[in-house]
């Protein structure tokens, strides 16, 4: 199973009092299309697609505060959280529950201590470019949704799985991708990617190990004779 990893967005979260209930709390989770802060190595974006396949599967999705299991706000399946993608992004809206919970995020959201939104998820394809500044893009293309959240600390966390999977793409540790110039990352990148398997690799290798050894031996019989 692919690692979790968290996002943020800054847009602010808002609260509604309703006429029954503790109100609800509304937000973006996610924005398509803007530029992440650097993110360790690279920059990212999310795809408008990124969600379909969660919202049309209607994969069950939670709302925690701060992502905690014991901060628990809502779900997907009961009809207490509720999601759609318009021209900006991933919408929530979560009707706060009579909780100890509730009431504490109920009064923080009131109070704007809670200002940020996020949301967890894992990675069902990606794909890699370069900004025009030659900094490594990240795209979003498919996500599995796992849940959204109001946070108040907006930092990015669990980068180094987003690294990897540029590591993954091009062969490298992730040391390494760390290591290289953004210029050289563009290189690779721009290569024909190679679909061989690794045993498929190692095999031409040995191959081609082998043709130099027979050709290193070549050679010396040939010296041996011109010198004989």
């Amino acid at each position: 199973m692919r690692d979790l990893e968290l996002r943020h967005i800054s847009l602010p979260v808002e609260f509604r009092e309703t006429s029954n209930g503790l109100g609800t709390l509304s937000g973006y989770a996610s924005v398509f299309n803007r530029l992440s802060q650097n993110l360790g190595g690279f920059v990212e974006r999310v795809d408008p697609a990124a969600f379909n396949k969660s919202l049309a599967d209607q994969v069950a999705v939670l709302a925690r505060y701060n992502h905690d299991d014991n901060h628990l706000l809502g779900t997907t399946e009961a009809g207490t959280l509720r999601l759609e993608v318009d021209g900006t992004g991933l919408r929530y809206d979560v009707d706060i529950p009579d909780t100890t919970s509730g009431r504490d995020v109920r009064e923080l959201a009131k109070r704007q201590d809670v200002r940020y939104s996020s949301f967890a998820f894992r990675t069902v394809a990606d794909d890699w470019d370069f900004t025009p500044e030659g900094f490594p893009l990240r795209t979003l293309l498919a996500v599995q949704l796992v849940d959204v959240a109001p946070v108040n600390n907006p930092a990015y966390r669990d980068t180094t799985t987003g690294l990897r999977s540029l590591a993954d793409r091009l062969h490298m540790d992730v040391a390494k991708v760390r290591e290289t110039a953004p210029e050289e990352l563009r290189k690779l990148l721009l290569t024909p990617p190679d679909s061989r398997t690794d045993e498929e690799r190692a095999e031409e290798e040995q191959r081609q190990g082998e043709t130099h050894r027979s050709l290193d031996l070549y050679r010396r019989r040939l010296d041996l004779l011109h010198r004989a």
